[in-house]
Order: C-alpha cells, then sequence, then structure tokens
C-alpha cells in the first residue's frame, strides 16, 4: 500500500524539506508527497526539479478567506505552523481517494521503512508521537508540549476529520511563537486530542521522533546499515534548531544548540544527513548558481568562544595528559 504524506516549506527551508524527500526514495517505496511550497522562489525550483512521486500546491491555490485573514497577524514561521492542519484537509478534498495522510515537518528525516509506524497505528484515526523529553529537559515539555508536530497522521474518518478541523480552529485563532495561557504555536494543542478525540495512536516505537531534546538518553549504534536507537531501528530523526553554515564547500552542524547536548555516537547520524544537504545544495545550484537560502552566517563571536571552551577542556586535562606522557610536549589542543 502507498504512502500518502504532506508536507510544507519556504525556500529557507527548500534544501531539508529536499533532503526529506531524497530519504522517503530511498526508505517509503510507494509513497505520494505533496508539498505546499509556501513562496514562488520554492514552487519554480521544485517545479524545475521535477521530483519523483511529488505533487506541489501553490499557495495561492491552498489559501482560503479565513487563512488570509490572518496571514498579516503571523510572522513567515507562524504562518507556516497556522497553515500545517489545513494542509491535510486540503488533499482530502481535493484528492479524494487518499483515505489517510501523514503530516511531516521539512526537517525530518528517514533512515529506515515507516512501515512500523502504520504497523503499530493499525486502523486508528489519529497518530501523534510524543517528545519524549530526556530527564534533564523534562522542563522543557511544560512549554512545548507532550507530543510534537514533526509527524502525525489522520485517516479520512469521523474522528480523523473532526480532530483537523478543530485543530485549524485553534491555530486560525491563536497561532504565535510565544508561550502564552498554556499554548505555544501549533504545536501545544496536541495534548488535548487525546480528551477530544477517540481512537487515538500514541506511539510507541522509540525510533520515531528521536530528536535533540531526547537523544542524550538512548545508546545509538549501528549493526551493518541499520542505525539502532536503544534496540530499536532508527525510523526518522528530527533535525530541529539546527544550523548550517555556508558556503558551500563547507557545510558544518552547530556544535551546541538550546538543548546544549550532544550523544555518543550521534555522527552516525548527523553525516549521513550533512552529505545529503551537501549533494542537494550542488545540485540545487546546478539550475541557481546564487542559491544560498537556509544556510547560518556563522558569527565570529562563536569562533571564541568554542576556541576558549575548548582551551579550558585541553587545560584542565593536562595533569592527566602528564601521567600518561611524562610531559605536553608533543600534545596540543589545536
Amino acid at each position: 500500500m502507498a504512502h500518502n504524506f504532506c508536507t510544507l516549506f519556504d525556500k529557507n527551508y527548500l534544501t531539508r524539506g529536499l533532503a526529506l524527500h531524497s530519504s522517503l526514495l530511498e526508505h517509503a517505496r510507494p509513497f505520494k508527497l505533496w508539498i505546499l511550497c509556501m513562496d514562488q522562489e520554492t514552487y519554480t525550483i521544485l517545479a524545475k526539479l521535477k521530483l519523483t512521486n511529488v505533487i506541489l500546491i501553490k499557495l495561492s491555490d491552498f489559501e482560503d478567506k479565513q487563512l488570509l485573514a490572518v496571514k498579516s497577524t503571523r510572522t513567515p514561521e507562524e504562518y507556516c505552523w497556522t497553515c500545517t492542519p489545513s494542509l491535510p484537509l486540503y488533499i482530502f478534498e481535493k484528492f479524494p481517494k487518499v483515505k489517510m495522510i501523514s503530516y511531516l515537518d521539512a526537517d525530518l528525516y528517514f533512515y529506515s521503512s515507516p512501515k512500523p509506524i502504520f504497523d503499530e497505528m493499525e486502523k486508528k484515526s489519529i497518530m501523534i508521537i510524543p517528545h519524549r523529553f530526556a530527564d534533564r529537559k523534562k522542563l522543557k515539555e511544560k512549554m512545548n508540549g507532550t507530543f510534537n508536530v514533526g509527524m502525525l497522521s489522520f485517516r479520512r474518518d469521523t474522528e480523523g476529520i473532526k480532530c483537523l478541523k478543530w485543530w485549524r480552529d485553534q491555530c486560525l485563532d491563536w497561532c504565535f511563537y510565544r508561550f502564552e495561557e498554556g499554548k505555544i504555536g501549533d504545536q501545544k494543542y496536541l495534548e488535548q486530542f487525546p480528551r477530544l478525540f477517540k481512537n487515538i495512536c500514541i506511539l510507541n516505537h522509540v525510533g520515531a521522533g528521536v530528536a535533540v531534546w531526547n537523544i542524550s538518553q538512548y545508546r545509538v549504534w549501528r549493526n551493518d546499515k541499520i542505525i539502532y536507537i536503544d534496540g530499536a531501528p532508527l525510523i526518522f530523526y528530527h533535525f530541529a534548531d539546527l544550523e548550517i553554515y555556508s558556503p558551500l564547500p563547507f557545510l558544518l552542524p552547530s556544535p551546541l544548540t538550546n538543548y546544549g547536548e550532544i550523544s555518543t555516537n550521534i555522527n552516525l547520524i548527523y553525516n549521513q544527513y550533512f552529505q545529503t544537504i551537501y549533494r542537494i545544495t550542488k545540485k540545487v545550484r546546478g539550475y541557481y548558481s546564487d542559491f544560498s537560502f537556509g544556510f547560518t552566517p556563522k558569527p565570529v563571536g562563536k569562533y571564541i568562544k568554542e576556541a576558549i571552551i575548548e582551551k579550558i577542556v585541553y587545560l584542565k586535562r593536562i595533569p592527566k595528559l602528564l601521567r600518561e606522557f611524562g610531559s605536553t610536549e608533543n600534545v596540543t589542543a589545536f
């Protein structure tokens, strides 16, 4: 059975959205991916690339009166969040043969088949995935919510449609990048899904929804070509809060995020993603040589801060190095 996915992004997330598509081609066939292009540049570039198994949606074809009425009150990021629940509803309306749709954030990347997700969901109407914050990050759950919007699935049935319509109404009414009265963006609304709607699957598979906020509590390892999170195959990783520095060929991940933690063996996950981003950026620049959207210029201050931290760590290790080597003559920090 073919999987139906949808996502949305603008030119700043274009390379990540293309990386998502690349990972679906490798691990999720057969599938269809609807992409809502949040600006004209994105639509123009994607149309030029002629992506396999992709249906492009122009923003002008998607927006209705209710969305346009609130558009001027939202930042571009907030407007993307506002549009999220409307996208599956749009696909259900325009494509009557679609019986189930899964929304994916553009910064997801699949490392193995999503089949275990749908096997666990079975015939449920709605599927949501917990953040699973690491113990030291549990306080973030209060603000960011129990569940993550990274991937959600909805079936074309009474509960699935009712849930999407309710979520859309909430996001039209309030969807801002601030914590206010128990809300933030489109995400905290998910906490009410289990209370308001029936036939919900809260996914247990630990390999789905792995991200910087929970990776530190897992053992990451690889056997042959499969990456494992503890004992479960990694299905997808959510590359949220990720900075990619430009220009090519010097693509580097930020070593720190606002969660401030990196897990052992995390490069098993990140290296493949950055190789894909690198390859995709080169391909896009083959059509548009000046393409540079979505990359973060690295602040000079970060170089200084990282150098100081590295030097401090090195100085703290000197007593151990002296014991091991007798001197530090051949041991350098840089």
